[in-house]
C-alpha cells in the first residue's frame, strides 16, 4: 500500500471569474482589515502579488487600480492629490460581500416584515378561511364564499347579504423589529495577538445589509463603545478601528436604551459583541477605571441596566468572544438578570450565531 501523497495545494479558480474579479475579492477583504485605508490595502496587494504572482503580463496591478477608478470603486481624495479613497459604491459592495460570506446569498424578499405566531392584519395570506370580524380589511373578504353563504342562510326572495355571511382569508401578523448592535472597540479587542474587531465589524456589515435588503421595514442602529459610547452610520462600518479605550459597557447600554425608547416598534432587541469585561464608568466629567479583574462597582451598574431592559421588554443577546471563565461567569449573570441570551462563540462562528438569533427573535411579538 502506497499510502497518502502530499503535493502543493493548487486552488480551484472560477473559470468565469476575470482577473479583476479575483483581485477585487482579495482587495475588499484587505480593506476590511485595514479599516478602509486604501493605500495600506494596495501595499498589501503589491506584496502578495510579488509572493504569489496574482497578476500577469496581460493584466498588472496598474490595470487593476485603473479599473477600480473607472468602475467608481475608488476615487481621488481631491483633484490635487493622488491619494485614493473608497466610494459609496465600494462601501456598499463590501457590505454585500460580507453578507454573502457570512449569511449566504440571500434573495431579496418582498418588503420585509417578520412572521410571528399571531393572526391579524398582515400582508401574508395563510390560506385559512374564517368568519368576518370587526377590523378585517375589505380586501380580505372572499366574495364568492360570502355570496354563497348569503343564498344559503337567507330564504328571502330578495337578496340579502349580512355581516354573518361574510368570510375572510386569514392573514399572518407580521411584526417589525428594531435592533441596536453594540460593538466593543476597546483595546482588549486586539490584545494577545487575536484580532476580534475585524470579524465583529464584518458581521455588523453583513447584518446591516441583510436588514436593508430583506427586512427594509426594520431598523438597525449601530453603536460603538470604549471609554464612551456613540452612534455610527452603516456607511462608517468599514472604517471602524479599535482605540486605546477601556470598556464602558454602561455607556453603551444607556445609549442603546435611549435609541430604542424612540422607536415605535414593539419588537426591540440589543445585540452586543464584546470580550465581556467592563472596565470603565463615567462619573460627571471624570472616568472611573479598573482593568484588573471585575470591579464590583462597575459590574453592578451593568446588572442594573440589564434589569431595566428586562422591565421594558428589551432582551439583550450577548456574543461573548473571550474564553476566560470569570468573564463568562459575568456574562452568565448579566444574561440571567435580563432574561436574555448569551453565546460563547469563536470568531469564526459569530456570524452564524447572530443570523440565527436575529431570525428567531423576529418571530416573537413583544406585548
Amino acid at each position: 500500500m502506497i499510502g497518502y501523497r502530499f503535493t502543493d495545494y493548487i486552488p480551484i479558480l472560477d473559470p468565469e471569474s476575470t482577473s479583476f474579479d479575483q483581485l477585487f475579492n482579495i482587495l475588499r477583504q484587505l480593506l476590511t482589515y485595514t479599516s478602509g485605508d486604501v493605500r495600506e490595502a494596495l501595499e498589501w496587494m503589491t506584496s502578495l502579488d510579488k509572493q504569489y504572482n496574482l497578476t500577469n503580463n496581460e493584466y498588472g496591478m496598474g490595470d487593476f487600480i485603473r479599473d477600480l477608478v473607472d468602475k467608481n470603486y475608488l476615487q481621488q481624495e481631491n483633484p490635487r492629490s493622488d491619494k485614493l479613497k473608497m466610494t459609496s459604491k465600494m462601501e456598499k459592495t463590501i457590505r454585500q460581500r460580507s453578507l454573502e460570506d457570512i449569511f449566504g446569498k440571500i434573495k431579496k424578499s418582498r418588503r420585509g416584515n417578520h412572521k410571528s405566531n399571531f393572526g391579524g392584519n398582515g400582508d401574508e395570506p395563510t390560506g385559512d378561511i374564517r368568519p368576518y370580524q370587526f377590523g378585517d380589511k375589505p380586501e380580505q373578504i372572499l366574495m364568492t364564499e360570502s355570496l354563497r353563504n348569503a343564498q344559503i342562510n337567507n330564504n328571502s326572495e330578495d337578496f340579502l347579504l349580512q355581516e354573518s355571511d361574510l368570510e375572510v382569508v386569514e392573514q399572518e401578523y407580521q411584526a417589525q423589529s428594531s435592533t441596536v448592535l453594540m460593538i466593543d472597540i476597546s483595546h482588549s479587542m486586539i490584545l494577545y495577538g487575536e484580532d476580534r474587531i475585524t470579524p465583529a465589524k464584518k458581521v455588523a456589515m453583513a447584518l446591516s445589509e441583510l436588514i436593508m435588503t430583506r427586512y427594509p421595514k426594520d431598523t438597525l442602529d449601530v453603536i460603538v463603545f470604549g471609554n464612551d459610547a456613540w452612534q455610527i452610520q452603516v456607511k462608517d462600518l468599514p472604517y471602524l478601528e479599535v482605540g486605546p479605550y477601556h470598556t464602558n459597557t454602561v455607556a453603551g447600554m444607556e445609549l442603546a436604551m435611549d435609541i430604542l425608547r424612540r422607536r415605535k416598534n414593539q419588537n426591540k432587541n440589543i445585540f452586543m459583541i464584546t470580550d465581556g469585561k467592563p472596565t470603565c464608568l463615567k462619573e460627571g466629567l471624570t472616568y472611573y477605571k479598573n482593568s484588573f479583574g471585575l470591579d464590583r462597582k462597575i459590574i453592578n451598574k451593568c446588572y442594573n441596566y440589564a434589569a431595566q431592559c428586562r422591565r421594558i421588554n428589551i432582551p439583550i443577546t450577548t456574543f461573548m468572544i473571550a474564553k476566560d471563565a470569570y468573564l463568562q461567569q459575568f456574562v452568565h449573570e448579566f444574561t440571567e438578570i435580563n432574561k436574555g441570551k448569551a453565546f460563547y462563540t469563536s470568531l469564526d462562528g459569530l456570524g452564524d450565531f447572530i443570523f440565527e438569533d436575529y431570525e428567531r427573535n423576529k418571530k416573537r411579538r413583544v406585548r
